[in-house]
């Protein structure tokens, strides 16, 4: 293994992508004295209203994406989808943590559910369907109901089609324009759940409580810690989180999300080699954050603790719809004095947007669940 030196506070670090999650991390990491450098196709960001330089340029332009690399020390990702000829293009430069592989692999399902399931990690039943034909016998072999997906580049339940009777299999072929899908059998499941780790370049893991996400039209609404669960799971949970960044040789921090089944089994869903939304409660909640745990990972610096500072903690999203009657009623919300209100500098609410989202701490997971639904509630009553 090639042991780097550390990237020490002074430095830049350059982010492919600009959204909400590139925000965080780069507050996170002018706290520790880093600049930052933003690069995506757009303007005035949210991580761009942050950073030290914004580039808006396409991922397509090679020549942009290595002058971005040539005046920063190391790069990371707030957004997987950037194609692989960009990562390459930007490793010339500058080391990219998570290194382009993992990237190669989670930002493709079919990839991402033949590494997991050829390292014997818990997957649900699939097939790769390229045809109506295909997806004809991945039906007849792994039964209904089941979910066709595309294989590439699908986030918040986007490129996703449940099949409950054969006679949606035409319809659903042709959603996919040609492109590769993939077949995933329907689970019976409890409730999902997230691990959110990091790993560092000398191999040391660290791991966030397992976190409970319950989930709205397919985008996450609200997220506890620590989840409803046995111990004895969460610490399952935290050791197939360990397996898979070990396997990929993560450096940096990767989320694993997965199905606790209705016989109490550990399914793993999908990965996210970032922050990720169900993790945002971590800036209120633990004593390290996941965005400086993401800076110290792909810094090389020691990682920080994991642990909550109180018993637990919760956050809701704040979407698009609550702007629909105006100006939310942010003094309302906030009549609770533990809650706390993170907004991500977007101008224009759209139905399904991230906007920002509400934190609190407490007791118990089921207070804070309830404080911050009636405080996402009060934003918008009259």
């Amino acid at each position: 293994m090639d042991l780097q030196p550390p990237i020490l506070p002074g430095a830049t670090i350059g982010v492919l992508g600009s959204g909400q999650l590139g925000r965080m991390f780069a507050l996170a990491a002018r706290e520790l004295g880093y600049r930052i450098h933003i690069y995506s196709p757009d303007n005035d960001t949210p991580a761009g209203q942050i950073g030290d330089r914004e580039y808006a340029c396409s991922y397509d332009d090679l020549a942009k994406l290595r002058e971005f690399a040539r005046h920063v020390n190391v790069v990371t990702f707030e957004f997987e989808n950037v194609p692989s000829a960009s990562t390459s293009a930007v490793a010339e430069f500058a080391p990219v943590r998570p290194d382009g592989r993992v990237l190669h692999i989670t930002q493709n399902r079919l990839r991402e559910k033949t590494f997991l399931e050829g390292h014997g990690f818990p997957v649900t039943p699939f097939r790769r369907v390229a045809t109506l034909e295909e997806l004809q016998q991945a039906a007849r072999e792994l039964g209904l109901p089941a979910v066709l997906k595309t294989a590439d580049f699908g986030y918040d339940g986007k490129g996703q089609t449940k099949l409950t009777a054969p006679e949606q299999l035409p319809t659903a072929w042709q959603s996919l324009r040609g492109a590769e899908g993939i077949f995933e059998a329907f689970v019976s499941f409890e409730k999902e759940i997230s691990v959110v780790g990091a790993r560092t370049i000398r191999g040391e893991f660290a791991a966030f409580p397992v976190f409970e996400n319950a989930h709205a039209n397919h985008i996450l609404d609200v997220t506890f810690a620590p989840a409803a669960i046995e111990p004895a799971l969460a610490r399952e949970a935290i050791a197939l989180a360990s397996g898979i960044l070990h396997q990929l040789d993560v450096v940096g921090l990767l989320t694993v999300e997965m199905f606790v089944t209705t016989t109490g089994k550990l399914l793993v869903n999908e990965l996210a080699p970032r922050t990720h939304n169900s993790g945002h409660l971590t800036i209120d909640a633990c004593a390290t954050s996941q965005f400086e745990q993401q800076v110290r990972a792909v810094c090389g610096l020691p990682l920080g603790l994991t642990e909550m500072r109180h018993p637990a903690a919760a956050m809701a999203n704040l979407l698009g719809h609550l702007w629909a009657g105006g100006e939310p009623r942010w003094p309302a919300a906030l009549q609770d004095p533990a809650l706390k209100l993170h907004l991500y500098g977007k101008a224009q609410p759209r139905e399904g947007r991230k906007m920002g989202h509400l934190t609190t701490t407490g007791a118990s997971p089921e207070d804070c669940v309830a404080r911050v639904r009636a405080a996402r509630e009060r934003l918008i009553l009259p």
